[in-house]
C-alpha cells in the first residue's frame, strides 16, 4: 500500500510545515506559476509581497525586503517537502501550477495545494520539487524585477534548508521519533551536495553557518540571524555585505 502524506501530522511539526487543501473561491491565493511568470506591476504577487515586507520591516532598500520575502517562501517550500520526505517517505507534487500562494498571508495560511499526489521521498525528488520547481524560477523572477545577487538568494535557500532540517530534528527528538530527525539530516546532506547549495555555507549536524548575509541587519530594528556569516553587524559605512 502506498504511504499517504498526512497533512495534519505534517503541520504538527510547526507552522512552516503546514500545507492546506485547495483554496476557497475568492481567496487571494494564486498559483505560484503565475507569480513567477507575472509581468512587473504593483499588483503582481511578488511585487506585492516585497512591498508588504518592506513596510513591515521599515527596510531602507528594496533588496532587503526582496531577500527576506524570498527567504520566507524558501523556508516554507523546503519545510513542506523535507518534512513529508522525513515523516512519510513521500513528497507531495508541488507543481507551481497547482500550488497556490497567498502573498498577503503568512504560515500556516499561505500555501494551498490542489490535490496531494505523492512522489518518491528521496533527495532527488525533493530537489526536483523545491530547488528546480520553485527556487530557480523564483530567483529568476526576482532578479528580473530587482537588483539582487544570485549568490544572496541561494544563500537564503541554503539557510532555509538547514533551518527546516533543524526544526524537524528538534521535533523528532521531542516526539520520540529519532528516525525522522535522522532522515531529515541525511536528506539535507544530500541536497547540500548540489553546486548551487554546496557553497552557501557549512552544515554540521543541525548547525549551519552561511557564507552570505540576508541583509536583515540593515533594517532599523534588525540584527544578525543565528547562522549569519558575521559575528557582529558591520558598520553601515562598510563595504556591501557579501552575497555568497
Amino acid at each position: 500500500m502506498t504511504p499517504l502524506i498526512d497533512l495534519a501530522e505534517l503541520g504538527s511539526v510547526g507552522g512552516f510545515f503546514a500545507l492546506r487543501g485547495a483554496p476557497a473561491h475568492g481567496s487571494g491565493a494564486r498559483p505560484l506559476a503565475q507569480a513567477y511568470a507575472a509581468p512587473v506591476s504593483g499588483t503582481d504577487p511578488l511585487t506585492f509581497r516585497v512591498r508588504k515586507v518592506a513596510q513591515r520591516l521599515g527596510a531602507p532598500e528594496d533588496r532587503i525586503a526582496v531577500s527576506v520575502a524570498q527567504l520566507g517562501l524558501a523556508a516554507r517550500l523546503w519545510s513542506v517537502a523535507l518534512g513529508s520526505a522525513a515523516l512519510f517517505g513521500r513528497v507531495p507534487d508541488l507543481d507551481p501550477a497547482r500550488l497556490a500562494w497567498d502573498a498577503d498571508g503568512s504560515s500556516p495560511d499561505d500555501l494551498w495545494l490542489t490535490g496531494v499526489r505523492p512522489l518518491p521521498g528521496d533527495a532527488a525528488s525533493v530537489r526536483d520539487v523545491v530547488q528546480y520547481g520553485h527556487l530557480a524560477p523564483l530567483a529568476e523572477a526576482l532578479r528580473a524585477r530587482y537588483r539582487i545577487s544570485a549568490g544572496l538568494l541561494w544563500g537564503n535557500a541554503g539557510s532555509a534548508l538547514a533551518g527546516a532540517a533543524r526544526e524537524l530534528s528538534g521535533w523528532a527528538a521531542r516526539s520520540g521519533r529519532p528516525e525522522v530527525g535522522e532522515r531529515a539530516l541525511a536528506l539535507a546532506d544530500e541536497l547540500f551536495a548540489h553546486p548551487d547549495l554546496r557553497t552557501t555555507g557549512t552544515l554540521r549536524g543541525t548547525a549551519f553557518r552561511r557564507r552570505s548575509c540576508c541583509l536583515y541587519y540593515r533594517c532599523p530594528d534588525g540584527g544578525l540571524c543565528g547562522d549569519c556569516c558575521f559575528d557582529r553587524p558591520p558598520r553601515r559605512s562598510s563595504p556591501e555585505a557579501p552575497s555568497g
